[in-house]
């Protein structure tokens, strides 16, 4: 549906709606190429872009033409070491946020708001960063764990 309605605008994934594993399952080679690429924000970001990385060479898609975002929680020292692990082996961008303009050595706020229904019915992320997790409705978060296979924190 997305690519419907933006008619190749807006081509980043963003991958951990409901985790990388299950979004890795589903983002086959159509989805490799149709996308421009993915973004990360949450979990370990090494990790996640070897394993994206590892998923384009798979599907015979060359991350050359492929960009990775990275934008959780980084400031410049964090976006250095990305670069220089993932520097010309993708097309690379970064979303510094809070820690761009909060050098002052204050405790950031965190403020991000978050759609949690649609039309009256519940939204749900099952982000790879437990605490990020976020749905109003026990019940719909519990089927979503099921379908995708992911288990509740302990």
């Amino acid at each position: 549906m997305w690519a419907k309605e933006y008619r190749g605008d807006l081509g980043i994934a963003l991958s951990d709606t409901y985790g990388f594993d299950a979004f890795l399952r589903d983002f086959d080679l159509y989805f490799c190429k149709l996308f421009d690429g993915v973004r990360h924000d949450s979990g370990d970001p090494i990790a996640w872009g070897e394993r994206m990385l590892a998923h384009y060479a798979a599907g015979r898609v060359d991350p050359l033409g492929k960009t990775l975002i990275f934008s959780d929680s980084l400031d410049i020292p964090r976006v250095i070491e990305l670069y220089e692990r993932f520097g010309g082996r993708c097309r690379l961008a970064f979303g510094v946020g809070t820690n761009l303009t909060n050098d002052l050595g204050y405790t950031p706020l965190q403020i991000v708001i978050k759609m949690t229904r649609c039309n009256g019915q519940p939204v749900a992320k099952l982000s790879d960063t437990p605490e990020k997790t976020m749905c109003d409705d026990p019940a719909y978060l519990a089927y979503l764990r099921q379908v995708f296979g992911i288990k509740a924190p302990a």
